[in-house]
């Protein structure tokens, strides 16, 4: 009743106030105006990861649910919408799995099927990594379903996910880099030159947070539910009002990339939602509060940094994932 009301609320809302003209914002929904398949390639070997400006996206195939699911531009079904993010320049995604019937994963935004399985995902990255060699794709896969209300419920009598993880790993053979999805023992930040061509996972995590066993990248030991020391995810935005809050966390993250330790890699949510406050409105605004894309972009062009880190964002428009790439 609650989520009724308040998608009430939007929807008058939205026929009272003016809203900007999205269409024509560079920062917001205008994915498919960028077209970067291969900006890794002219980067040296030897950069960090850590060193780079990685456009990235949050619930990367989020497609459908509605106005509080939706969090990406639908551009298809089965992880279409995944190689038009790459395509674009997106270096950075974010999966969250159920455990489905058959030992295998489906992908869901809580308890809504996105119409895309995990071997979509994968199928999609080959290909785009075999056609585009020097680039590598940073992966933070998550267990979506803790069987609570709004979220999904695990097929009963399977293994567990990081079981299941591993049998798709072995099914694809040189697809990840290996020490990132090693169970036993945590992968220090790589140089680009040594994941050309590859998958990097980042984090496995719970559905509470917290990660499992040792996969992924040693410094995202603490990657919780919400923010840790190198993530930003102050995800709880619960009205139109508190876009501004999101913005200032997003500003001040930013300032902390630069400051911080060069050889850690930063990760920047700019995605968050709450009952008053729909994806699509934090990311592009409404009812004359600035949303977090455009603000982005404003800050990105002011001079003020040297590196953005990795920019995890919802909807997010051509114009602001090039600016991002020229930061490299």
């Amino acid at each position: 009743m609650k989520r009724l009301l308040a998608a009430a609320f939007v929807s008058a809302a939205l026929l009272l106030v003016p809203q900007p003209a999205y269409a024509a914002d560079t920062s917001y929904r205008t994915l498919s105006s960028a077209n970067n398949p291969d900006w890794m390639a002219r980067i040296p070997d030897g950069r960090s990861l850590a060193a780079l400006s990685i456009p990235g996206t949050h619930e990367t195939i989020s497609i459908h649910g509605g106005d509080y699911t939706q969090t990406q531009e639908n551009y298809g079904d089965s992880a279409g919408t995944l190689t038009a993010q790459l395509n674009a320049g997106i270096r950075a995604i974010d999966v969250r799995a159920r455990i489905n019937d058959g030992n295998t994963f489906t992908i869901h935004h809580g308890a809504v099927y996105q119409v895309a399985n995990f071997d979509d995902v994968l199928d999609k990255l080959s290909a785009f990594l075999t056609a585009h060699p020097a680039e590598t794709v940073l992966l933070r896969f998550k267990h979506d379903c803790t069987g609570e209300t709004g979220s999904c419920s695990d097929a009963t009598g399977q293994k567990s996910f990081p079981d299941i993880f591993d049998s798709y790993v072995a099914a694809r053979p040189g697809l990840f880099w290996a020490p990132s999805v090693a169970r036993s023992s945590a992968a220090a930040v790589p140089t680009l030159g040594a994941v050309r061509g590859k998958v990097v996972l980042a984090v496995l995590n719970g559905p509470r947070g917290g990660r499992f066993a040792d996969y992924g990248l040693a410094q995202f030991s603490g990657w919780a539910d919400g923010s840790s020391t190198y993530v930003q995810d102050q995800y709880n935005v619960p009205t139109f009002a508190q876009i501004a809050d999101k913005r200032t966390a997003v500003n001040n993250f930013l300032t902390t990339t630069n400051s911080g330790d060069p050889t850690k890699i930063y990760v920047n949510f700019t995605s968050g939602s709450g009952a008053l406050a729909p994806p699509y409105w934090v990311a592009g605004g409404a009812l004359f509060q600035q949303g977090v894309n455009p603000y982005l972009l404003g800050r990105l062009n002011s001079g003020s940094f040297t590196r953005t880190g990795v920019l995890m964002m919802d909807f997010p428009g051509g114009g602001l994932i090039n600016k991002i790439i020229s930061y490299n």
